[in-house]
């Protein structure tokens, strides 16, 4: 059996295999370039195959850059207006858990990490105060603000987690270099790291906080961080837990506060992935993804790269080799471990994630939240 779940996705929709939801994926668009709603809903177009993102009801037009999947039926959505949402029905309903008082702030949550349908830790985004944590372990029924940012120089952008207790969140520089928090009780308290391991920010470094990908995990300690604005388009990588970190430099798209790389996803301590390109609809993003095979050390620019900016980037899961890409002109696939991409659907997404029980969701703009199925054709 072991061999058999490393291979097949039986179950990410409606009982196709995983291999067979790849390939399906990867047939060309119909020749007569026909199109159907993905969705059926807002006129996202499907590119041929049986991808199929199915649109959820949420209720709201927040954006949601946050996103934590937690099963096929269980996910965590953040966004704008402070709005959080939680369904565990596989998105046939919604219930709004945003922390009390946080559309009257005017918050703007960035990312969420979700430990199962109870527990959960959800990042506001901002200068000096408008950055804070919320934590929560009854679904989002009561929340704790376990940080508040209190110097007007830090920026937070995302937040990640080794494992239900350990867990860092960064910051823009302040002094010359990314501040990095950390916590050690899932997320009740955080402290600052030293930064005597940081390697020093280019002039205009930072992050994005576009999908919350901007610093991953994968295992116990191992950690990385992306970053844009500057001459290059740069990539962190702690083995540590944020200690001590390396930089290399990516081949995404650089030299403007609009460009570089915006997410990372990583399916083990090796193998990697970066998109990102230019936010700016009216310009092009013709280097969107980069691959890594050495855990950051080097990056190779993908030979057929999305055709335009990537905010965020997952692994199918139990693949070695099959990933999705979203933006908001569209989903992409890869089945050759990024060397390759195409586009499958034309849906605006920010974010996108996966699940160890092959379930996957996408959230973005006007509270667009969608879950993957396939259909037999």
């Amino acid at each position: 059996m072991g061999k058999l779940r490393r291979t097949v996705l039986a179950g990410l929709a409606v009982g196709v295999s995983g291999t067979a939801l790849v390939a399906a994926l990867a047939v060309p668009a119909q020749a007569d370039g026909a199109s159907r709603p993905a969705g059926r809903a807002d006129g996202a177009s499907h590119a041929g195959g049986a991808l199929d993102w199915r649109l959820t009801d949420t209720g709201t037009d927040a954006r949601f850059r946050g996103l934590a999947a937690v099963s096929r039926t269980s996910a965590w959505v953040a966004g704008s207006a402070g709005t959080v949402l939680r369904t565990s029905d596989g998105g046939r309903t919604w219930r709004d858990v945003s922390p009390a008082g946080a559309a009257e702030a005017e918050l703007e949550f960035r990312d969420i990490e979700a430990f199962d349908g109870r527990r959960a830790v959800a990042l506001a985004i901002g200068e000096g105060e408008a950055s804070r944590i919320f934590r929560t372990e009854d679904g989002g029924r009561s929340w704790t603000e376990s940080f508040r940012n209190t110097d007007a120089r830090a920026f937070y952008d995302c937040v990640t987690f080794f494992d239900s207790r350990h867990g860092l969140a960064m910051s823009d520089p302040v002094d010359g270099k990314f501040r990095i928090l950390s916590t050690q009780d899932g997320g009740a308290s955080w402290k600052v790291l030293p930064d005597t391991g940081m390697p020093p920010a280019l002039p205009g470094e930072a992050g994005f906080a576009a999908s919350g990908q901007c610093l991953v995990a994968s295992g116990p300690k191992d950690v990385w961080l992306a970053t844009g604005g500057a001459a290059t388009a740069r990539v962190l990588h702690s083995a540590d837990r944020g200690l001590h970190w390396t930089v290399t430099d990516s081949t995404l798209p650089a030299g403007d506060p609009a460009r570089g790389v915006f997410g990372l996803a990583f399916r083990d301590r090796k193998h990697g992935l970066a998109v990102g390109g230019d936010y700016r609809a009216d310009q092009a993003s013709p280097r969107a993804a980069s691959v890594t095979g050495d855990g950051g050390r080097t990056w190779r620019q993908a030979t057929t790269p999305p055709p335009a900016y990537r905010s965020g980037v997952a692994w199918l899961p139990y693949s070695r080799s099959a990933a999705l890409a979203v933006g908001p002109t569209g989903t992409d696939l890869t089945t050759d471990a990024g060397r390759t991409w195409r586009t499958v659907d034309t849906g605006s997404y920010d974010t996108v994630d996966c699940t160890a029980d092959l379930g996957c969701w996408a959230a973005g703009e006007k509270g667009r939240v969608a879950r993957l199925t396939s259909e037999r054709r």
